[in-house]
């Protein structure tokens, strides 16, 4: 009997107890070093108290690792079937917030649970993945070269995405996008058809302009000159630039940074918190951070490459491409480098539902590396 056939065999019979033996627990280390270097940014941006961001943010990232490892345990083929009953139910909800949905910011992105203040649009990103990578492995290398083929995927990315700005969140809408890119380009989409795509969403870009909201707009032009209204639309980047050239190499110290402690950095617990742990531990801490962002991107990268099965290689290359955008748009926005578009900073940022959506993505991750043996038929079963 061959390895394969032996591999093919076993796994999918696999005990509760053998999965645990599977968890990755490097990953699940990195998680926690990340969540915690968030609790220190969040106990900081309290003045030195763990109410009311950090406390929270610890009971969330509690729930959100015991949500990781029963998602990880969850048979693969599981998820496989499922894939196109989450991704509805949450573009349902997505159509519910239009109806329901409470205003927080100038925006109608959540539904209040009471409990929580549920993001459907953050859900998105991972149901939207699931959902492109459960479509592409039931279909051919021959069939991706087909444009009918892509009709229907298509439209699995464009719809969310158009309720999405409609909300308006423009930043996230620009994920769902890109993650999706990722994810039919690993599938076999040729290059070609990227470039298409490029050149009319390039010659789109007047139309785009006026379909723009006016603080849309203001943020563009801000990005351009910031300099142009320094205490209204600017302010948040120029507080944020001060903040990072004041921390310099080591920073000014845990509890010291001026501009955050003295209220000159907007939002430093939710989007601009990166900036604040910039000012406090400077361009070491701000490398040491990022450094901890790349292992994880890498893992998840690493357990693509070595899964058995199509469904898990696009989902986890999906996965890990939605935390590298995350880390990448929300550091070039502080950094002044991208628009300012409201991007949280994963695991580090205030925030339940994106907390709890990347802990379930990460746990998606995992069992994938946990279930990547198995070879799944494009019906869903296991192959021997």
């Amino acid at each position: 009997m061959s390895t394969d056939t032996f591999l093919s065999k076993r796994n999918p019979e696999m005990t509760l107890r053998q999965k645990v033996w599977q968890i990755n627990w490097g990953l699940v280390l990195l998680l926690c070093l990340i969540a915690g270097g968030g609790f220190a940014m969040l106990y900081s941006a309290a003045n030195g108290s763990m109410s009311p961001w950090a406390s929270r943010q610890m009971v969330r990232f509690g729930l959100g690792l015991a949500i990781m490892f029963i998602v990880a345990l969850i048979d693969i083929r599981i998820w496989f079937r499922y894939a196109y009953f989450i991704y509805f139910g949450t573009l349902a909800l997505l159509g519910a917030v239009e109806v329901m949905g409470t205003i927080g910011m100038g925006a109608q992105r959540w539904i209040d649970l009471g409990f929580i203040r549920l993001q459907p649009s953050e859900v998105m990103k991972v149901a939207l993945v699931l959902a492109l990578a459960r479509y592409f492995h039931g279909v051919s290398s021959e069939d991706i070269g087909r444009p009918a083929y892509l009709l229907l995927p298509l439209a699995l990315v464009l719809a969310p995405a158009a309720l999405v700005l409609k909300q308006p969140d423009l930043g996230t809408a620009g994920m769902l996008l890109l993650a999706a890119a990722a994810v039919f380009f690993c599938a076999g989409v040729r290059w070609w058809k990227f470039a298409l795509v490029l050149v009319a969403g390039v010659a789109a870009v007047p139309i785009a302009w006026q379909l723009l909201h006016d603080y849309q707009k203001a943020r563009v032009l801000t990005f351009l000159n910031p300099e142009n209204d320094p205490l209204g639309a600017g302010y948040h980047s120029l507080q944020a630039m001060i903040a990072f050239g004041s921390g310099a190499i080591t920073g000014k110290g845990f509890l010291q940074g001026t501009q955050s402690h003295l209220n000159f950095l907007p939002e430093k617990q939710t989007d601009f918190i990166f900036t604040m742990l910039a000012e406090e531990f400077g361009l070491v801490g701000s490398l040491a951070l990022l450094g901890l962002y790349f292992l994880l991107m890498a893992y998840g990268f690493a357990i693509a490459f070595r899964a058995r099965n199509q469904f898990a290689r696009l989902l986890a290359i999906g996965l890990a491409t939605n935390l590298f955008l995350y880390v990448f748009i929300n550091m070039a926005m502080v950094m002044g480098v991208f628009p300012v578009v409201g991007v949280p900073l994963p695991l580090v940022s205030y925030g339940g539902t994106v907390l709890l959506t990347m802990m379930t993505a990460m746990g998606l991750v995992m069992s994938c590396y946990i279930h990547r043996d198995i070879r799944i038929s494009r019906r869903g079963t296991a192959e021997v």
